[in-house]
């Protein structure tokens, strides 16, 4: 496998010189991008933008930084691409918790009204998992504890309102058991205590958990998908535990400001597809972090976030789930 440090991701990202075809790109020349990340580095959806940029520098003819704007679960970093000039000059990349940003936060913006949908990256399901010092050998085992003893057991998520949340929110409610909710701000502590039982499981992107399996430091109990992850080809769905049609993605999207012209929206989509197809770049999201490219279109992206943005509101909205 192909095994690119997040130093040289880094490194490669966010200088190129300028090309000659900056002017046949769009976008006049001298000027540079800016990819908006809402989230600290080093996270799923910085790694992603950090690994095409110099893809993108290269077929856009012009440079590309990437800048990160953490803060308001997305909502800081969201804010701030809304506000841009729609002049091609800014595009935002965001995680899953996008479709529940406007049900757990006032937002000084209008989702629908202040950005326009570019491209759906791609999609993995979350992985529940547990210190393999623990007892549970099937999520099985974790329903019959839990229902034994209700909200004494613990699951770790990236935090409050996170599709890990939601999603084993509504799991519990499907599922008639209770867990207590233990959220972290990011994947390393909540995979940190899950490993150390200090909580008693984890749920999480596969990109994000599927490295302590590897290393034999978590057990699999369930992955969310509609069919089994090949690297965990033994962990059964939860459609397969008990949970007739549930599905929960983790997914990765690109957005711009609104009233970006649609030549460049579909322009920088169509170099951003051609990136994504690159060798080194597919190899790193299909093996390292476990994402199935889409890189669906505008229309595409805007009716698969309708829906997300449908199922996760609608939890948020029904268990009272607040913000951190």
């Amino acid at each position: 496998m192909t095994v690119i440090t997040r130093r040289a991701v880094v490194a490669s990202g966010l200088a190129l010189p300028f090309s000659t075809s900056s002017q046949a790109a769009g976008w006049p020349e001298g000027q540079t991008i800016k990819v908006i990340v809402p989230f600290a580095p080093g996270g799923s959806t910085d790694v992603i933008a950090r690994l095409t940029a110099e893809g993108m520098q290269r077929r856009l003819g012009a440079n590309v930084i990437v800048e990160n704007h953490p803060g308001g679960d997305s909502a800081i970093g969201a804010a701030f691409a809304a506000r841009a000039a729609p002049d091609g000059l800014t595009w935002l990349n965001v995680f899953d918790s996008h479709a529940a940003l406007g049900a757990l936060h006032k937002l000084p913006f209008d989702i629908d009204k202040d950005l326009d949908p570019v491209m759906l990256i791609g999609v993995t399901p979350m992985v529940v998992a547990c210190a393999t010092s623990k007892p549970y050998k099937s999520f099985a085992d974790v329903i019959a504890a839990a229902k034994a003893k209700p909200e004494v057991l613990t699951f770790a998520s990236i935090g409050n309102g996170s599709l890990g949340h939601l999603g084993m929110t509504l799991m519990e409610k499907k599922g008639g058991f209770a867990l207590t909710h233990v959220p972290y701000n990011g994947g390393g502590p909540a995979i940190n205590s899950a490993v150390g039982g200090q909580t008693d499981m984890v749920i999480g992107s596969a990109a994000l958990v599927s490295p302590q399996i590897a290393a034999g430091a978590l057990h699999p109990l369930l992955q969310t998908g509609a069919e089994r992850l090949p690297n965990l080809k033994d962990t059964p769905t939860a459609k397969e535990s008990g949970f007739p049609d549930f599905v929960a993605l983790s997914w990765w999207g690109v957005w711009a400001p609104a009233k970006t012209p649609r030549t460049m929206i579909d322009r920088y989509g169509a170099d951003l597809k051609a990136t994504l197809a690159d060798a080194n770049v597919a190899k790193v999201l299909t093996d390292a972090q476990q994402v199935t490219i889409l890189a669906q279109g505008p229309e595409d992206f805007l009716k698969f976030f309708r829906e997300q943005e449908a199922i996760w509101g609608a939890v948020v909205r029904e268990n009272g789930i607040k913000a951190d």
